[in-house]
């Protein structure tokens, strides 16, 4: 029997290709040190960056740092009984978190395990965190508005589906108010809704879920937490896996809103992990990556053409500013991320002013092309009026007489503070601000005392809807004003201050 050199180099070379892809499978390294979170490893020569390895323990961690002779992993979840010398083994899978209506009404963790004690997320689909977001040939332009129930926020700073809208502001201006308002307003709208707390206390998050339980919002919201007992890493990855989560959803063509509270935390996290890893800082001590870091994750928000899906993410993005210094590092970066920023002002807020809108600095890049007909016929000089008044106030606090157009000024500016007053927890539905924008405009209210204005918008909406209930379903339905409706509403709202005199 002659035997081939042929097959006998073949035979050798199938068995060096199953030895290889053997050694593959069991790609293991070693953990050479451990501590804050961070295990630094050896030998894990294939790790791919954002792979998910496993540690002893059950304890999972993620990959951040490839360097020459090591592999720095976050670990995602305690690191009290990991060792020197202990085994880590690759997984070949990037981190992925579960996807689909099974997170609907739930508050999960930013890896999607339950956090509300009502059993086990059911899930058949996992998505991974980290994405490229969707090019520029598969958007389309915004034109459908996401009604925030907020007047001030809807005439001034209209917000579009596929919009990325800052809400920036110091402590205890009400950034997560204007965005729990939102949720709430969208219930019946077919918005899905995932709000992601990052660094946020634990009985905040509870009395928000709590909140959403009792108003009937919470069959169509994931709450995602990631409270500030939790590690540096697992606050890192929270808003990934939120977006990973709302992107499931956009592909399925449906509209998404996604609120991030907050970036500011989200920064301090990364920069904790950062420094950690011994990456170096820069600006303010935070790493030169975090605004790509920002940048790619927002990026992700966007509206789909039709062939795409049609689907949309609207981002919230919530940034938390000292002393009202929107010209730091971090607010700079993700103003130039964003398409438009709501500017809260503490002066504002300890005056009363709820919400704490700055109409002078808050801007929508893309929501006016959104904005409803009716909406920037009855708002469309709400602006220019509020900067006219707020120039005659300062004016007028320096001299006692004041000529009768000053006069006119100010009174038709003080009713305009008033009108854009809103409590919380009670958004309005947009045909119900533009009537009482409508009378505000056309000076119906101008005789007023400031503390009057809001029951008498609110007496003046209800007698519209008891008796001229065809005038608000004729607006709903053209969305415009033309002559015959504005003819009706004028109509209609004479008739109710003929009731008043």
């Amino acid at each position: 029997m002659k035997i081939d050199s042929s097959e006998i180099s073949a035979l050798i070379k199938a068995q060096i290709k199953g030895y290889e892809s053997k050694l593959e499978t069991d790609d293991v390294g070693t953990v050479i040190s451990v501590g804050d979170g961070i295990a630094l490893c050896y030998g894990l020569d294939k790790a791919m960056l954002g792979e998910l390895l496993v540690f002893p323990h059950d304890v999972y961690g993620m990959v951040m740092n490839l360097d020459r002779e090591d592999v720095g992993a976050v670990l995602l979840g305690s690191d009290k009984e990991i060792m020197e010398g202990d085994t880590v083994k690759r997984t070949h899978r990037v981190v992925e978190v579960p996807v689909g209506d099974g997170l609907l009404g739930r508050v999960v963790n930013p890896l999607g395990q339950p956090l509300d004690e009502k059993g086990e997320v059911p899930y058949s689909k996992t998505r991974p965190i980290e994405r490229i977001a969707p090019g520029v040939m598969t958007r389309k332009s915004v034109d459908t508005p996401l009604e925030t129930g907020i007047k001030a926020i809807d005439a001034m700073i209209p917000i579009g589906r596929g919009q990325r809208e800052l809400i920036i502001g110091d402590r205890q201006t009400g950034k997560t108010a204007i965005a729990m308002d939102t949720i709430i307003n969208q219930k019946g709208k077919n918005v899905k809704c995932v709000y992601v707390a990052i660094g946020q206390k634990n009985s905040s998050v509870a009395s928000l879920v709590a909140k959403l339980n009792e108003l009937g919002c919470m069959d169509y919201v994931t709450v995602i937490s990631a409270s500030a007992s939790e590690s540096a890493p697992i606050q890192y990855i929270a808003p990934f896996a939120g977006m990973a989560m709302a992107e499931e959803w956009m592909e399925q063509g449906q509209d998404v809103l996604i609120v991030f509270d907050d970036l500011s935390k989200h920064a301090v996290s990364y920069r904790t992990l950062s420094l950690l890893l011994k990456r170096a800082p820069g600006r303010e001590a935070y790493p030169g990556d975090i605004f790509y870091l920002h940048s790619r994750l927002l990026e992700r928000a966007c509206r789909l053409a039709p062939q795409y899906g049609g689907g949309s993410i609207t981002a919230l993005p919530i940034v938390e500013t000292q002393a009202g210094d929107i010209s730091a590092y971090i607010p700079t970066n993700v103003i130039s991320i964003t398409d438009g920023q709501i500017f809260l002002v503490v002066d504002l807020f300890n005056a009363g002013q709820r919400p704490a809108v700055d109409s002078g600095f808050s801007v929508s890049r893309v929501g006016g092309s959104a904005q409803l007909k009716a909406m920037k016929q009855v708002a469309g000089s709400l602006k220019i009026e509020l900067a006219s008044y707020r120039e005659m106030l300062s004016f007028s606090q320096f001299g006692s007489d004041l000529d009768a157009a000053t006069q006119k000024i100010l009174s038709h500016g003080a009713v305009l503070m008033e009108t854009l007053k809103q409590k919380q927890y009670a958004p309005f539905p947009w045909y119900r601000q533009v009537v009482e924008l409508f009378a505000v405009k056309n000076r119906y209210l101008d005789s007023l005392q400031p503390k009057e204005v809001n029951p008498y918008l609110n007496d003046l909406y209800k007698f519209v809807e008891s008796r001229h209930k065809d005038v608000i379903d004729m607006l709903i339905e053209r969305k415009k004003f033309d002559d015959e409706l504005t003819g009706l509403l004028t109509k209609a709202i004479e008739d109710f201050v003929a009731t008043r005199k």
